[in-house]
């Protein structure tokens, strides 16, 4: 039987017989919704010997619910809860007591994005497309880790990722990032969030001063302020954080600790220069506050080379870098790893081992497979080759079909294309639109850190091909065209980065 045991509660000590106890505790399973219409209740013989009592008491128990109309009786088939029984009763009014304790005050959280409607097209959504996931080597990968690796697999994990990942990735980071990192000092974790939480719980104390840049990544903000931190939001430019207005805030206030998203940055795409980058580590070294790197899609750059980040540079000692698994393989499969200083690793190593010792030692070995057999390398350089022909599938269909509506500059890296709305056009109408369209769109109020309206638009090329791309950003065109005329087209390369930034 496919079916778990249904634990009812009898007391002998009660006056009340066993067999009015059993019907009651089936009523209330049943008016609770632990009981489903339809659903099949044990069988006398078995429910008898699960509750140690004569089979005769649970034949006069279900005889008082069949009157009672709760359950249905079918001869040599078994008894089943009714088709038509009372509603379930909320909880809160089925005897659960309210705790008495105090919870800590909420912490605004970002509207999170709908789930977009049978047949629209989320051209917001700039994350992998799951069709290419190369899911029958994962599934091979599987079976060799719990197969031939079972008991390395499935046994006892090390709180910093299984061994075999750590060796892999940590090669990766050397040979792709230049980054002075081994397996001794990089830590996987279950996604990059859980990194940037233990991360900031080895740096802050509560009301700690962390800079962040003004349109960014919201849910690692909250994992900071649950950490206790005050953020302060610093403005960008065509070159990402304006480190001069750090270094202009620094005599007068004490900084922990800078985030940022130096290479792709999110959600806006620049690339921090390497000049200024070398800037912002003098000045953290100089004024000793950390800075945490979130190169989150590193691998996803498309015109010349990726520039070094700030941990591979001089100034590194004061630098913790933080990444994530999920853009290379799968939004489901989230896996984070973090890598810091020596001084510094060990405290991050204690408090995952405290907080979360086990791990996910299956999964970890399994990538390690598709590392070690070269898989993850060949479906890398697949899926630049793919993202870069969307990218400018996608910079065609907007100049294409969209004409001067947006202005953006063709992104060196990442998976999405930053754009500024021409002020004319009423942006909340347009998006409202484009559902009704079937495309579904959103203005970028929600990467800014105060919450301020943004006339610019996140547009993902990653997730849908180039025939699903043309045909959302027609889908656009006409939603815009429904609510007045589509602007003239512009000439290519319109509009230079600062454009689409100057929102910020």
């Amino acid at each position: 039987m496919r079916r778990w045991e249904l634990t009812l509660s009898l007391d002998p000590a009660l006056p009340q017989p066993l067999f009015l106890q059993l019907a009651q505790a089936v009523t209330d399973a049943i008016r609770q919704g632990r009981l489903k219409p339809g659903e099949a209740l044990p069988g006398t013989r078995e429910l008898a010997g699960m509750l140690g009592v004569n089979r005769n008491t649970v034949v006069a128990g279900y005889a008082e619910l069949a009157a009672e109309g709760l359950v249905q009786t079918r001869i040599g088939g078994g008894t089943f809860v009714a088709a038509q029984v009372p509603a379930p009763r909320p909880q809160a009014l089925a005897g659960d007591p309210a705790p008495t304790f105090e919870l800590a005050p909420p912490l605004p959280l970002p509207p999170p994005f709908p789930s977009a409607p049978p047949g629209a097209l989320p051209i917001c959504n700039a994350m992998p497309d799951v069709r290419l996931f190369p899911a029958q080597a994962l599934a091979r990968a599987f079976r060799r880790a719990l197969g031939q690796r079972q008991r390395v697999a499935l046994g006892m994990p090390d709180a910093c990722g299984h061994p075999r990942l750590r060796t892999e990735l940590a090669a990766m980071l050397a040979h792709t990032r230049s980054l002075p990192v081994t397996s001794a000092n990089l830590m996987v974790t279950r996604s990059i969030e859980q990194a940037i939480d233990l991360v900031a719980r080895t740096l802050l104390q509560p009301g700690d001063v962390v800079v962040v840049e003004a349109l960014g990544y919201p849910p690692a903000w909250r994992v900071l302020e649950l950490a206790g931190a005050r953020l302060l939001a610093l403005p960008l430019d065509e070159r990402g954080l304006d480190v001069g207005a750090l270094e202009t805030l620094l005599p007068q206030q004490r900084i922990r600790a800078v985030f940022l998203t130096p290479h792709h940055q999110f959600p806006t795409t620049v690339v921090m220069p390497p000049a200024r980058r070398a800037r912002l580590g003098q000045l953290a070294v100089k004024h000793g506050f950390a800075i945490v790197e979130d190169d989150y899609d590193h691998e996803f750059h498309y015109a010349g080379k990726p520039v070094l980040p700030i941990a591979a540079g001089p100034h590194r000692a004061n630098v913790v870098y933080v990444g994530s698994l999920s853009n290379l393989l799968a939004p489901g499969i989230g896996t984070g790893f973090v890598t810091a200083p020596p001084s510094v690793f060990p405290r991050l190593a204690s408090l995952r081992a405290a907080s979360d010792a086990r791990g996910d030692a299956a999964v970890e070995c399994a990538i390690a497979e598709l590392f070690e057999d070269g898989e993850l390398l060949r479906h890398v350089r697949r899926m630049r080759r793919t993202y870069a022909t969307r990218r400018d599938a996608l910079a065609e269909a907007l100049h294409v079909h969209l004409g001067g509506a947006l202005r953006f500059r063709l992104p060196d890296g990442g998976m999405g294309l930053w754009a500024k709305v021409d002020p004319a056009i009423d942006l909340n109408a347009w998006c409202a639109a484009g559902g009704r369209e079937g495309v579904q769109f959103f203005d970028a109020t929600r990467y800014d850190f105060h919450r301020r309206p943004q006339p610019c638009l996140r547009l993902g090329f990653s997730y849908l091909d180039e025939r699903e791309l043309d045909e959302a950003v027609r889908r656009m065109a006409r939603a815009l065209a429904s609510l007045h005329p589509v602007p003239p087209p512009r000439q290519r390369g319109a509009g230079p980065a600062r454009d689409a930034i100057a929102a910020s």
